[in-house]
């Protein structure tokens, strides 16, 4: 391992705490500033059980998987695995192609564990936020945390990608995942120009949507082409920003806001119908067959 791997590695736990505590200050005072919707339930119930979930997931993770996606990418290198290892490419074009193709990998990722049943059960947690703020872009439950992770380092190990570009994209995401989440009205006419690259508020706050139709689409995080790629983007949600729900149609009380709630979600209830093999795509957003009316279409 080199001496900038070494000082990559002994930075990138600084550098993530530093830019996630920087944008969540910023974005928790443009709410404050100028939201974009009034909040439904108790602020400081929901933030005490997302943030409180992130200390979760942060210790359990360094707890089972102690290597960090860029002590990994590192390791790749000096092992010579992956394509980028392997292949006589510019370290700038490896570095871009990295940023650019872990994004593609992270938006497949989202629509897996919306059309899987039993990963649909994970990720719903992160769909049962009743409000819509910057704490929701950090909500997930622990085995999907996991499960991403593992994701993360299959695709790292494919690409050999380069830990520098490995450092910057897990910055974006994490940045722009408090982004897109924030209760923050930007003006639309910024926010028109934005969205053509990357995924603003107001785009991203379409996929929270109760009406499972607007609930799968907009999955992107960061880049905004792979929905408009691949047909699964929604410009605005059909009730508006102000009227429309937020959340899915199970866990809806203040209870299940609760962190102890949250972490056995997963186990409680249905699967429910939001999972993307369940729609009927050919009717109404919002509307359902008539096979499907009651939840117990194909």
């Amino acid at each position: 391992m080199n001496d900038f791997q070494s000082q990559l590695m002994e930075l990138e736990q600084p550098i993530r705490l530093g830019f996630f505590f920087g944008v969540f200050t910023i974005m928790a005072l443009a709410e404050l500033v100028r939201p974009r919707r009034k909040l439904t339930i108790s602020k400081g119930l929901r933030w005490f059980s997302n943030l409180g979930i992130v200390v979760f997931n942060t210790v359990l993770a360094r707890a089972i998987l102690p290597m960090a996606p860029v002590a990994f990418a590192a390791l790749m290198a000096d092992r010579g695995w992956g394509i980028f290892n392997v292949i006589d490419i510019s370290p700038t074009l490896a570095f871009v192609a990295t940023v650019v193709l872990m994004d593609f990998a992270i938006w497949l990722q989202h629509v897996m564990v919306h059309a899987v049943p039993v990963l649909w059960r994970l990720h719903r947690l992160h769909h049962a936020d009743l409000d819509y703020d910057v704490t929701t872009g950090a909500r997930f439950h622990p085995i999907e945390i996991l499960l991403s992770l593992g994701i993360k380092f299959a695709v790292i190990a494919l690409l050999g990608a380069p830990a520098a570009a490995v450092l910057v994209f897990e910055v974006i995401l994490n940045a722009m995942a408090m982004f897109n989440h924030a209760n923050f009205k930007l003006p639309l006419g910024l926010d028109a120009v934005l969205r053509t690259l990357l995924v603003t508020p107001d785009m991203h706050r379409v996929h929270h949507s109760v009406i499972p139709f607007e609930t799968n689409s907009n999955f992107g995080f960061n880049l905004s082409i792979w929905d408009r790629l691949f047909g699964t983007y929604i410009a605005q949600p059909e009730g508006g920003h102000e009227g429309m729900t937020i959340g899915i149609d199970l866990f809806r009380t203040a209870h299940d806001e609760r962190l102890d709630q949250m972490l056995i979600q997963p186990f409680r209830g249905n699967v429910g119908d939001y999972t993307i093999n369940r729609r009927d795509w050919g009717q109404k957003a919002g509307k359902f067959s008539p096979e499907d009316k009651d939840g117990n279409g194909p």
